[in-house]
């Protein structure tokens, strides 16, 4: 065998080479994204057959964000000893774990206690598959890499959400009139957590095959977080951290109540395995009309910038299809439109904005900073919407019952558009002191 030389070691990975990395990293965010939006269109069932009430429901969600901010702090030290792909390793198998706790028993306790465990795993598996892709493009096509790992994520969501469709069978084991069940539709969440540990090995072997044949630099690497560090951070990536706050606990707590919402409020008249289809083909626009728009808006904030301005128009989209679903005589297809341009469009640009605004060597501990807040507020909304929902007795026979949680959601969409804005002035500002003194 012929050995490499110094300038073959010394090259970079082939674009090919590089984007099979995004491939094999994109498995455990799909695995990752299915297991959590398993339960999405069990909850009904969970209410009549397991007698959750709507804030134990909230409670399947906020424990996920009671963990996860525990393992974002603890996280990038493990990180930082252990490196990119045995920590990607671990926090797979802690996914494919909780998929598996969660199938066991249809206890509260149980299940509340796996999807702690996905929390443990997931949050931490996302910085580490977001700071890897960080690692592996640059400048321009970092945009769209992160379009291309978020629509594959996103498409795990839209699988998910319309399990109740092509999974009929695993919902209605004894027919369409039969009773649904709660535990078969969560074996495939089961299988979904083998595919992340399918990924994680293959980019384990992805990456070790590339250290010896490529110069792949440190860029990515998620580092120590230093707290005094963290407090220098930029203002513009605090707004930031603000928008995807208020951002993300609009949207994914709405996606928590969205099927028994829609049952409830829109297709009560139908029989119940149709309101649940037509109730998760709603809840499912969301993230299929993500996976198609968030890498052209990716490669079109790269190619334009002005990413405040993108993330502004976002923020706008978002403020009022909540209140359009809950008084308006429309279709629901007019808010679901401007939620899902939303849902595309703010994520697209807000994630591959941290690296132009954070020093390199601090991209990993801003992205855990991010997503330590953005749990932060995901365990407080479901909670407090399904609280809301329990107090006026949201359900089939009183839909306006539903109607204070959707006024919390409006609020949070105000709180976005603020902090947008208030990065649009930012970016302005910096763009302005850029400029050169006549």
């Amino acid at each position: 065998m012929i050995a490499e030389s110094t300038d073959d070691r010394a090259r970079a990975p082939s674009a090919l080479y590089r984007w099979v990395v995004l491939f094999a990293v994109s498995l455990p965010m799909f695995g990752n994204y299915y297991i959590y939006d398993s339960i999405n269109p069990l909850n009904d069932i969970f209410a009549r057959q397991l007698e959750f009430t709507d804030t134990q429901i909230g409670w399947l969600y906020s424990s996920y964000s009671v963990a996860a901010p525990f393992m974002l702090l603890l996280g990038v030290f493990i990180v930082d000893r252990m490196g990119m792909r045995l920590s990607m390793a671990i926090f797979s198998s802690l996914c494919f774990l909780s998929a598996a706790v969660m199938v066991v028993e249809g206890s509260f306790p149980v299940m509340v206690a796996g999807r702690a465990l996905l929390g443990l795993g997931a949050e931490m598996l996302i910085v580490a598959v977001t700071a890897s892709l960080a690692k592996w493009f640059r400048g321009r096509e970092l945009g769209f890499a992160f379009g291309i790992n978020l629509a594959i994520a996103r498409l795990a969501s839209t699988a998910a959400d319309r399990s109740p469709t092509w999974a009929r069978a695993l919902f209605y084991p004894d027919g369409a009139d039969g009773p649904p069940s709660w535990r078969g539709p969560l074996w495939l969440a089961v299988a979904a957590g083998a595919l992340c540990l399918a990924g994680a090995a293959a980019y384990w072997y992805l990456e070790v095959r590339a250290e010896k044949r490529f110069a792949l630099g440190a860029r990515g690497a998620v580092d120590k977080l230093d707290v005094a560090a963290v407090l220098r951070l930029p203002w513009a990536f605090w707004c930031i951290v603000g928008l995807c706050v208020a951002f993300y606990s609009g949207i994914f707590p709405f996606r928590t109540f969205a099927v028994k919402f829609f049952m409830d409020t829109r297709f009560g008249m139908l029989p119940e395995h149709e309101a649940r289809e037509a109730a998760s083909y709603l809840n499912s626009l969301l993230p299929t009309a993500s996976m198609l728009a968030t890498p052209l808006f990716g490669l079109l904030a790269d190619k334009l910038g002005r990413r405040a301005l993108f993330m502004t128009v976002g923020s706008v989209l978002l403020m009022p299809v909540y209140l359009l679903m809950m008084y308006a005589p429309v279709s629901p297809w007019i808010p679901i439109a401007l939620m899902g341009t939303a849902f595309s469009l703010v994520p697209a640009v807000m994630w591959p904005a941290v690296p132009s605004i954070v020093e390199e060597t601090r991209v990993g501990s801003a992205y855990a900073l991010m997503g330590l807040f953005q749990q932060l507020g995901l365990l407080v909304m479901p909670l407090l919407i399904g609280r809301a929902n329990d107090h006026f007795g949201a359900g089939p026979a009183n839909p306006m019952g539903y109607a204070p949680g959707m006024w919390i959601f409006s609020a949070v969409g105000v709180v976005g558009f603020v902090f947008a804005v208030l990065l649009w002035r930012e970016e302005r500002r910096r763009g302005r002191e850029s400029e050169p003194r006549a």
